[in-house]
């Protein structure tokens, strides 16, 4: 693929982290999956899960928005709840904690490494001197960095914690992106965005970076594109 950009042209490069940098989205996939068709079940909710759903409500999205989302697609409406909420609770914010209970089993008992195309990316980039962050809208995006051992080569995390505390929209909005951009210390059309999820495709678009990498890990290249990505890789060694 020798007509693809070269990623140490741009200013910054802001990576996603689950399906990016690693491959916690089949984590989340299987908790969210595992969390919701129990609870459909129970409600007696018809469709049932389907791995579309992933991809359509989750894949991207801040926890309990993509709560909200799934159950609006199913017409079910519960109270949003709030944070702190036990996982026992039928709230929107209950049900994100109830997945995240699952989650963090997962990631304790199995681990995480992260892609070793990515990795090489990351390291081509910072021998270059060109900064780097990571933008996801998971809360636990320091636990998943640190269980994979790369946190200390990143700067600047913008994740569903900082989001919150600022009020920024999830994505497909382009906040994250655009105040990670600031956090960097770059100009949004002069850096390049990795994501490999429609929603956060979309947020790098909306934010005005200069290439939009989508990393196709089963969203679909077409649909990726369809999103606004440029450009659209099965893994991130080709820019190696």
């Amino acid at each position: 693929m020798a007509d693809l950009p070269d990623l140490t042209r741009f200013d910054g490069v802001l990576f996603d982290l689950d399906g990016v940098l690693t491959p916690t989205a089949e984590v989340h996939m299987h908790a969210w999956q595992s969390m919701f068709t129990e609870l459909f079940t129970a409600w007696g909710v018809e469709p049932a899960y389907a791995e579309g759903d992933y991809f359509e409500h989750l894949d991207g999205k801040k926890r309990y928005d993509g709560v909200a989302s799934l159950l609006r697609s199913r017409d079910i409406e519960v109270p949003w709840g709030d944070p702190s909420d036990d996982p026992s609770e039928d709230t929107v914010c209950g049900i994100g904690n109830r997945k995240n209970v699952v989650f963090e089993r997962v990631l304790r008992a199995d681990g995480i490494a992260a892609y070793p195309g990515s990795l090489a990316l990351v390291e081509k980039l910072q021998a270059a001197g060109i900064p780097i962050a990571v933008v996801s809208s998971s809360k636990n995006a320091r636990e998943v960095l640190t269980a994979a051992g790369i946190i200390d080569r990143f700067p600047v995390i913008m994740d569903g914690v900082v989001a919150e505390a600022e009020n920024l929209e999830s994505k497909p909005a382009p906040d994250v992106f655009a105040r990670a951009a600031e956090m960097l210390g770059v100009d949004p059309a002069r850096s390049a965005a990795v994501e490999d999820a429609h929603s956060g495709v979309r947020s790098a678009a909306a934010a005005g970076y200069g290439l939009v990498v989508g990393v196709d890990r089963g969203a679909g290249a077409d649909a990726l594109r369809a999103a606004g990505a440029d450009v659209v890789v099965d893994d991130l060694a080709v820019f190696v």
